[in-house]
């Protein structure tokens, strides 16, 4: 018998202030949850593979979030809206690897 463990959640804030919670199991990424789930905002052309910044979202800098890979980095120079401290790839945030919750704040466009 399990027991009652919580899935990871991500809050998906539009830029309108309404918000999606979606619950995900470990290894799914903030961009496949928000395909998965029929979130607007998320567009994922390249299908995760951090090629594309369709993904884009902003996240609070005070998380405990691995540091982008070089690949992401040089991607947030290429978002379609204003890259800030907070941007991150979707794609490369990860439930159960990098957090257990976690609100992203989705731009006003991805292309």
């Amino acid at each position: 018998m399990q027991g009652n463990a919580t899935m990871p959640a991500i809050t998906f804030v539009h830029p309108d202030g309404a918000s999606d919670r979606v619950e995900v199991t470990d290894g799914v990424s903030v961009m496949r949850a928000a395909i998965q789930n029929g979130v607007s905002g998320i567009v994922g052309e390249c299908g995760g593979q951090a090629m594309c910044a369709t993904c884009h979202v902003y996240v609070d800098t005070t998380l405990d979030l691995p540091t982008p890979s070089d690949d992401e980095d040089e991607m947030l120079d290429c978002t379609a809206c204003d890259r800030t401290d907070e941007s991150r790839l979707g794609c490369q945030l990860h439930a159960g690897r990098d957090f257990e919750a976690i609100e992203v704040r989705l731009p006003e466009r991805q292309v």
